[in-house]
């Protein structure tokens, strides 16, 4: 039970991204008013949060974490401009990728610099067993 909350977040965010990218215009209202790079960023920052949560929490310390982090949300994000390239009216992007990596890498990087300024807040709610 204590795998699936850790999990769980980043799986689930990783099927919504699938969703949207699956569609040729997802969310016009939005994404025809917001610069779509900052909407990489956000996103995939997200992204790196849940992942740095769910390595951290599995033991891995911070700058593993981080690192993990950033590399799994690059992974994710080159398979997406990948997938992207098969939805008609999208294409895949290496300025997308590269913003994916920069929002991954810096969201598993504040969610690490907020732990250690607040240790014991609900950032580390699964913190792994003292052994």
């Amino acid at each position: 039970m204590r795998r699936a909350t850790l999990w769980l977040p980043p799986l689930a965010y990783m099927l919504v991204i699938f969703y949207f990218s699956s569609e040729s215009r997802p969310m016009p209202i939005v994404t025809e008013h917001v610069w779509d790079k900052l909407l990489h960023f956000l996103e995939y920052g997200g992204l790196g949060a849940l992942w740095y949560r769910a390595l951290r929490g599995e033991g891995l310390s911070g700058t593993r974490a981080v690192i993990g982090a950033a590399v799994a949300t690059a992974a994710y994000g080159a398979s997406d401009e990948w997938h992207q390239s098969f939805v008609p009216l999208r294409d895949a992007s290496i300025r997308d990728w590269l913003t994916d990596l920069l929002g991954g890498s810096l969201g598993a990087g504040l969610y690490e610099a907020l732990g250690r300024r607040w240790p014991s807040t609900v950032l580390h709610p699964l913190r792994p067993p003292r052994r």
